[in-house]
């Protein structure tokens, strides 16, 4: 496929709370691994004259320390490079960050439970985005119910979204049944939890479920799987790369095809510092599986 026909158009849109987004955006963690500042704003621009229009991010995420564990040198906050790369930003440009999980270099990673706390990691994303208000924030959980019930901390959320600081809310790392816990205090426009094509498939039926109620489903790891932040193996998914070699393309490119086909609602958020992996990305947003190779995928 010539490089100028690639966009992210290709997979379609969906309305993400009051906002038109391509279903086929890109995650921002990857990007602080390399230490050349240059080359992430280059990858960022690039992205987004592909046509993505949706970006997912934290600020914890970060390197050297952070999610990936990697680097040395100064801090690079994904953040503060999608500002450099984007700022001012595109008026059709989705910015979607996490709170509830958050990074210090010296205490390492946080969990916030309390309004103040959460209001402050609302403020670092707002300060490092360079924005006065955040698009959409998701509530990151942890593994465990944590000392403060979660009705209470998005609570707080929807009091900064009431306040003009946050325009949309969702959630993330949830079970299906906390969605009826926060049901009566401000919509949830989206779920970001991981999943793919060979893991975690018994959310199945919550991604039926996010469908019928309008709610985005966005997977993480949809490419790495179980491999999460060190990348998927290379003998994972025999029938992953059947479909592959079919088609003439890469595993990785049927895995972000069938996540999108799992329905309208599902977008997909990959992310690399890699040029090449962002164009091959992005072109899986064209590539229509058969229901054959559906049924081959599972």
């Amino acid at each position: 496929m010539p490089t100028d026909s690639i966009t992210a158009a290709a997979a379609g849109s969906w309305t993400l709370g009051d906002r038109a987004v391509h279903r086929v955006g890109f995650g921002s963690m990857r990007i602080t691994a390399n230490p050349d500042r240059d080359r992430a704003v280059a990858l960022l621009r690039r992205a987004v004259e592909l046509g993505v229009n949706h970006i997912d991010t934290a600020a914890f995420y970060v390197s050297p320390g952070g999610t990936l564990g990697v680097g040395t040198g100064p801090a690079r906050y994904a953040t503060e490079l999608i500002r450099a790369a984007l700022a001012p930003y595109p008026e059709d440009l989705v910015i979607v960050t996490k709170v509830g999980f958050g990074y210090d270099p010296v205490s390492g990673f946080t969990e916030a439970f309390t309004p103040a706390q959460l209001r402050a990691q609302v403020e670092e994303n707002l300060r490092r985005l360079g924005k006065d208000h955040l698009d959409v924030v998701n509530l990151r959980l942890g593994r465990g119910s944590g000392p403060v019930p979660l009705a209470e901390r998005f609570g707080a959320l929807a009091e900064l979204r009431a306040a003009g600081l946050i325009r949309h809310l969702g959630l993330s790392n949830v079970r299906p049944e906390r969605l009826a816990e926060v049901a009566d205090i401000a919509p949830v426009v989206c779920v970001q939890n991981n999943y793919g094509v060979d893991a975690y498939r018994e959310q199945d039926d919550f991604v039926r479920v996010c469908g019928e109620r309008g709610i985005a489903y966005v997977p993480f790891f949809a490419l790495a799987g179980t491999g999460r932040e060190a990348g998927a193996s290379a003998d994972q998914g025999a029938a992953v790369r059947a479909v592959a070699r079919a088609h003439g393309v890469t595993p990785h490119q049927v895995r972000l095809a069938w996540t999108l086909h799992q329905g309208p609602h599902v977008l997909a958020i990959p992310g690399t510092g890699d040029p090449a992996h962002l164009t091959a990305n992005i072109a899986a947003a064209a590539l229509r599986l058969s229901p054959e190779d559906l049924t081959l995928l599972g």
